[in-house]
């Protein structure tokens, strides 16, 4: 079974940059797409960003578009996003998963969450 390890994440300015990084271990990474999810206190866990198996594909949700970059490297079994310019609604814990998928586009998690990386912005 694959286990992911999240880090990256830290207290930031509003308009400041963060890269979270998402370490994986099992040979299995490379085979399937992985994304990027967050849970702000008190709301649910949202979709944040997907990247394709081979790293081609990539998505994202509308409130991120144009200031993060999802992005891969299989041979080091490890998926990145890329934060710029955040905002103070950015603020949340930051979770990486595989995907499946029905359609690009359409992502349901599954396998275990790792620990997650807390993403502060401050106004």
């Amino acid at each position: 079974q694959v286990q992911l390890v999240e880090s990256g994440g830290g207290l930031v300015q509003a308009g400041g940059s963060l890269r979270l990084s998402c370490a994986a271990s099992g040979r299995t990474f490379g085979s399937y797409a992985m994304g990027w999810y967050r849970q702000a206190p008190g709301r649910e866990r949202e979709f944040v960003a997907a990247v394709g198996a081979s790293g081609g594909a990539t998505y994202y949700m509308d409130p991120v578009k144009g200031r993060f970059t999802i992005s891969r490297d299989n041979a080091k079994n490890t998926m990145y996003l890329q934060m710029n310019t955040l905002k103070p609604a950015d603020t949340a814990i930051y979770y990486c998963t595989m995907l499946k998928t029905a359609g690009w586009g359409n992502f349901t998690p599954f396998g275990s969450w790792g620990q997650g990386t807390q993403v502060t912005v401050s106004s």
